[in-house]
This record gives C-alpha cells, sequence and structure tokens, in this order.
C-alpha cells in the first residue's frame, strides 16, 4: 500500500505528497518495531524535506525508536544532530520539546543532575506525551531533582512551583517523599520511599539504575541530618528515623567508608563525630598542589632548553 501511494505520489502529484508518502511508509515500520527497516526510510524521508522543522521532526521519530529500544548511541547522535538543526534555526515548541527527550536520556544514562535541569526548564512548556504523560514527567523531575538541587533551590523550584503541585498530589507517596525531606520528617521519609520502590523498580528508564538511586537518596537525606550537628548519639538519629541502632550503625558505616557522609562512629561512646571537611584549606592544599606541578613542568622543560 505505502508503495503504491508512494508511486501514485511520485508520477502524479508535487513534492510535497511524495515526502508524505514517503513518511507514512516511514511510520508503518516504526509501528510494526522494524528498527532497521524505519530508520532507513527516515533517512529516505529526510532526503526529501527541506524545512528545518519538518526535519526536526523526523529526528524525534528517530529519538523515539532509540528510546523503544534503548539504544543509547543511536539517542545520543539523534540529540547532537537536533541542536545542530536549531543552528540553522527552529521554533521554541521543538527546542522545548528536545529538553524533555535530552534530559530521558541524562537519566537513563545516570546524568541526574542534568537531567533535573532540562526537566525543570521543561515543566511549564511540556508537550511531549508521545514519551510519557504529564503526571510521570513529573515524577522523573521530582526524583532526580531530590539528589542533585540544594535544599533553597529545591524549595524554589520544586516544592513551591505551582506545575509540580497541581499533580504531585496524583502520584502515590510522592508528595510525603518530596514534603517530609524538605521538612526534616524523617521517620515520614522513609515510610514514603518504600512506598516509591515499587514504582522505581517497574520503571524502565530508572530500574537500572535502582541501587545507585537508593544510595543517592538515603547519602542526602543523612547528610541533612547531620548538617545541623556537630555531634548526636547513634539512638537520638535512630529514633528521628524510626530504625534500630544497629540498622544505623551498618548503614553510615558503609557511606562512610565510601567517602559519602563526612563522619565518625564513636561506638564506645554511641556518638556520631561530623568533620566536615575545610573548603578554604581544600582549595589551599589543591592550589599547592598545582603549583608543585607546574613548577616541576617547568624544570623539565628549561632541562630541555638548556640541552
Amino acid at each position: 500500500m505505502a508503495r503504491v501511494r508512494i508511486a501514485d505520489a511520485e508520477e502524479n502529484l508535487g513534492e510535497s505528497e511524495v515526502r508524505e508518502a514517503h513518511l507514512a511508509k516511514s511510520l508503518c515500520y516504526i509501528r510494526i518495531s522494524d528498527k532497521e527497516r524505519a530508520l532507513e526510510q527516515l533517512k529516505v524521508t529526510e532526503g526529501k524535506t527541506v524545512a528545518v522543522g519538518q526535519k526536526m521532526d523526523l529526528v524525534f521519530y528517530t529519538l523515539q525508536l532509540g528510546f523503544f529500544y534503548m539504544d543509547f548511541d543511536l539517542i545520543s547522535k539523534s540529540i547532537d544532530k537536533a541542536k545542530n538543526l536549531f543552528e540553522e534555526g527552529g521554533d521554541w515548541e521543538r527546542k522545548n520539546r528536545l529538553k524533555v527527550y535530552e534530559g530521558l536520556y541524562c537519566m537513563s544514562t545516570r546524568n541526574f543532575k542534568k537531567a533535573a535541569s532540562l526537566f525543570l526548564d521543561s515543566i511549564s512548556t511540556f508537550t511531549t506525551y508521545e514519551l510519557f504523560p504529564y503526571d510521570t514527567f513529573i515524577f522523573y523531575t521530582v526524583l532526580t531533582s531530590i539528589i542533585s538541587l540544594d535544599r533553597v533551590s529545591l524549595k524554589q523550584k520544586v516544592v513551591d512551583a505551582p506545575e509540580i503541585l497541581a499533580v504531585i498530589g496524583k502520584i502515590p507517596y510522592l508528595s510525603e517523599f518530596l514534603n517530609s525531606l524538605y521538612g526534616c520528617q524523617y521517620k515520614s521519609f522513609f515510610s514514603a520511599f518504600a512506598g516509591l520502590t515499587e514504582r522505581i523498580k517497574l520503571d524502565r528508564y530508572l530500574q537500572p539504575h535502582f541501587r545507585y538511586y537508593m544510595r543517592e537518596v538515603r547519602t542526602v537525606v543523612y547528610s541533612q541530618f547531620l548538617e545541623s550537628y556537630k555531634s548526636v548519639t547513634m539512638e537520638a538519629m535512630a529514633k528521628e528515623f524510626g530504625v534500630t541502632v544497629d540498622f544505623i550503625d551498618v548503614e553510615l558505616s558503609r557511606f562512610i567508608a565510601a567517602g559519602k557522609l563526612h563522619c565518625k562512629i564513636d561506638k564506645v561512646a554511641g556518638v556520631l563525630e561530623t568533620n566536615r571537611p575545610d573548603a578554604k584549606n581544600a582549595l589551599y592544599q589543591a592550589t599547592i598542589k598545582q603549583g608543585d606541578f607546574l613548577l616541576n613542568r617547568i624544570q623539565k622543560l628549561s632541562r630541555v632548553i638548556d640541552l
């Protein structure tokens, strides 16, 4: 049927009708999940396309194929291609759609900070319903923001964002998850977090990063709690989180050993003592190290010149 339509368009109709016929064939291959033929036909269609906006639409179809097959190489190349096309021109609606595609790519490749930034930029202009509904978009935005933004930014861009407030109540546990973290209600936070884990496990983009995300969220919440204290008893912390002292002991030991938390455990006294790194001292040490490296390079260069 598609071949007949293309042949008819080439014989009896104009260039735009020929392009539409080739596009219809591309979409047919996409619907039946024939990746190779779809990509090949999209290239043919691109050869018949002049307008930048229409070329962008073809890139979006390619990106959809990439996400369906989780082909990150194809996705990355298509995003770069789209950005190059935008240098030639392009409307804001398509530019905003690309931000969501790129944000999803970043989230799928564990670049949560960039994903959060791109998602937050797209909250008020979201039109990418071909990827997921707006509720799912807000779900991704909140999850990536929690482990990427500082407390002040989280309040301004997420907790108080009217677009998020309008939807967050429809997503089980998400409102409690966000607000209990910001409100330092750690027992409620862990309860909501447990409720969200099943959805994260079942999400095709987040599931591969489930264990990593679990660790990052716990790092954020433990760091936030310890930031208020120079020292605190493990019993008090366990009570605040609604867990046992033994759990806190084992849990924090892992994070401290991995360099995720700046504190030490006094097992005898049952106390946690924070030892936050001094930013100025760290900068001073880094400057000295870089200075030594530069001097060594200059000395080596002077020897070469002398020879």
